[in-house]
């Protein structure tokens, strides 16, 4: 037995974003907040979702103060703004914190108060306004996942709320929109995507359709990614990790993931680092890492691997990778 979650639309191709518009006024509720990054409204990456939207009437406001790592503070000011601006649909264009950002807003217009109240694995009681995705990465898989991350200023703590109702009414994905990226990030997000795909398919939750998703995607990033990294405007193989990214996105949502994000979230999300010899000293290292290992477990991850690994099992990887 098992269940199948999904955008109600998927959207791919050269050009789609400047389709957002139309699918705003069929999907929608209305005006839209455009949801976006600093570097992507001024760089103009942004600007065929919104001048399609201005076409179709539907540009509300664009709210783009949103850095690496959202917090909820960024929260209530995105919330605030669609409220002033009486808007009714989100777009979302970016990597993850964009698309985390606009599922935190469309889940407290519904709901109310604040994201700590929803943290944890479905404790959302209403489903809140649509939420077009459009991803400028092919990595994060976010413009598909029913999961938003965003850091609580106060406690300094990251908050991850889990939850099929956060999951986008439409993901448009337009390869185009990825040209921008460095090779440092086409590589960096390539291998989450990859991650995704590995760990989905040997999740203890794959079923055999995600599975199917998993295998694809895997095929694809791993024939595709270096491709594109080394030649960063090579079409196709822009294309084919864009469609890896969503296949693997699409498989994770059904299936979870595994043993490696659930004990590096910690150093990505809340330590910024790639690896653990950037920041930490061994010292510092043995100082973290019970509250690390406590973290990874309490993630449910772990649990997901073909053979869990225990506490003891996850302090020896940290201590191998530092």
């Amino acid at each position: 037995m098992w269940n199948w979650f999904s955008p109600k639309g998927i959207v791919f191709g050269e050009g789609k974003a400047a389709s957002t518009g139309l699918f705003a006024r069929q999907w929608g509720r209305g005006r839209a907040l455009v949801i976006t990054g600093p570097f992507l409204r001024r760089s103009g990456v942004v600007e065929p979702v919104l001048q399609s939207l201005r076409e179709e009437g539907l540009l509300g406001a664009v709210f783009s103060d949103i850095p690496s790592e959202p917090t909820d503070r960024h929260i209530r000011e995105a919330l605030g703004l669609f409220r002033r601006e009486r808007c009714g649909t989100i777009v979302a264009c970016g990597g993850g914190g964009p698309i985390d950002v606009a599922k935190a807003v469309s889940l407290l217009d519904a709901n109310g108060g604040a994201v700590r109240d929803y943290a944890g694995v479905g404790r959302v009681p209403h489903p809140g306004v649509p939420i077009i995705a459009i991803p400028t990465t092919a990595g994060s898989g976010s413009e598909v996942s029913g999961t938003t991350i965003i850091t609580e200023e106060a406690a300094h703590e990251k908050l991850l709320v889990i939850s099929m109702y956060l999951v986008p009414e439409i993901a448009i994905l337009d390869p185009l929109l990825t040209y921008g990226m460095p090779p440092a990030l086409t590589a960096a997000t390539g291998v989450d995507a990859l991650t995704h795909a590995i760990e989905s398919c040997v999740s203890r939750k794959a079923t055999k359709l995600t599975i199917d998703f998993s295998l694809r995607a895997a095929g694809r990033l791993a024939r595709f990614l270096p491709v594109a990294f080394a030649s960063p405007d090579d079409a196709e193989a822009r294309r084919e990790c864009l469609l890896g990214s969503l296949e693997a996105g699409i498989a994770f949502t059904n299936s979870s993931v595994a043993l490696v994000h659930g004990i590096v979230s910690r150093l990505v999300r809340e330590l910024h680092i790639p690896r653990l010899r950037d920041l930490l000293s061994r010292e510092a290292l043995d100082a973290q890492l019970d509250a690390m290992v406590r973290e990874a477990v309490a993630s449910g991850s772990p649990a997901n691997n073909p053979r869990p690994a225990s506490p003891e099992e996850i302090a020896s990887l940290y201590g191998e990778a530092f």
